[in-house]
Order: C-alpha cells, then structure tokens, then sequence
C-alpha cells in the first residue's frame, strides 16, 4: 500500500529554526507577552499590545504596528498547550486594514475575512540545549495561503525570527 499524504499539506506554510538556547528559554520567549511583544512581527515593526493567556481555551491577541503606524491586530484562541513541547492556536486577521485584505483578496467584499480562521502549530524540539522550532500555519484554502506568501508571509516571518534569535540570545546570556 502507497504512503498517505497528508491532504491538507497544500494549504500549508512551514519555517523551520535552530536557536542555540535552551527549549524552555525559547518556549518563555513565545509564552510571556513581555518577550513575545519584544519580537513578533516583520523587522522595525512594534507591537503594543501583546496579550495571552496561555492555557488550552486562553486568548490571545496581539496589535502589530507598522513603521507608518498602521495596526494589524491578531487574535485567536489556545487549542492545545504542552509544556515546553508544543502550541497549537488560530489565528483571526479579521481586523487587519481593508488596504490589508484588498492585497490578499481584491475581490472579497469590505466586511468579510479574506483570509478566513488559520491554525498555527509550534513545535519546540529540544537539542542537547539547543532548540529547533517548526512553525505550520494552516490555511482553509490553497489560494489564502498562496496569497498570503505573494504578500510576503515567508520574509515576515523570517524578519520575526531573526528578532527571536536576539531575545533569546541575550535571555541565554544573563
């Protein structure tokens, strides 16, 4: 019998890292809004509010702000938290500008979500005091995440790891 793919692979981002720093600093790092606020989001890039709670059922929500000082809030829910392994949340970008939303999806109407509820799991794998995480993102559709890589999904988030790299380089230096 031929291997399974998984059929929602498509729909699909994947970014993969090693920090050199422990599991459980990175972990703090995407757990403790204190830190996270210090990193999340594309480079030059603030984040004002950074709220969590950290707990299967917890909210969360985070307002990028922009060198211009345009906001991108981001919310969703906990579904899955272990300790220091794993967290698997979704994520609402309803409330992104409508400039926003006309770049993922030109033709969607004001009001709606172009791109619908994602689901994000972060995997933090421990070795030997070093950490690799894998970040997946899912999307409902193919066309959402290939939009969203067209609007620069994949240097976004590598601009936000390598502001992950920082903290937890100085965390892991004190």
């Amino acid at each position: 019998m031929p291997p399974q793919s998984d059929p929602s692979a498509d729909r699909e981002f994947f970014i993969s890292r090693v920090f050199d720093a422990p599991r459980e600093l990175v972990w703090t790092a995407w757990t403790d809004p204190r830190h996270l606020g210090r990193w999340w989001g594309p480079a030059h890039f603030t984040n004002p509010v950074c709220e969590l709670d950290v707990r299967p059922g917890g909210a969360h929500r985070m307002v990028m702000r922009s060198p211009e000082g345009i906001d991108y809030p981001i919310k969703g829910r906990f579904v899955e938290v272990v300790r220091p392994e794993r967290l698997v949340m979704t994520l609402d970008v309803s409330e992104h500008p409508e400039s926003w939303h006309q770049l993922l999806n030109p033709a969607h109407k004001k009001g709606e979500n172009p791109a619908g509820e994602l689901l994000q799991t972060v995997v933090f794998e421990d070795l030997h005091g070093k950490t690799r995480l894998t970040i997946r993102t899912r999307f409902q559709t193919v066309a959402i995440r290939d939009s969203m890589l067209k609007i620069g999904m994949t240097e976004g988030w590598s601009q936000s790891l390598d502001r992950l790299t920082t903290v937890v380089c100085h965390q892991a230096s004190v």
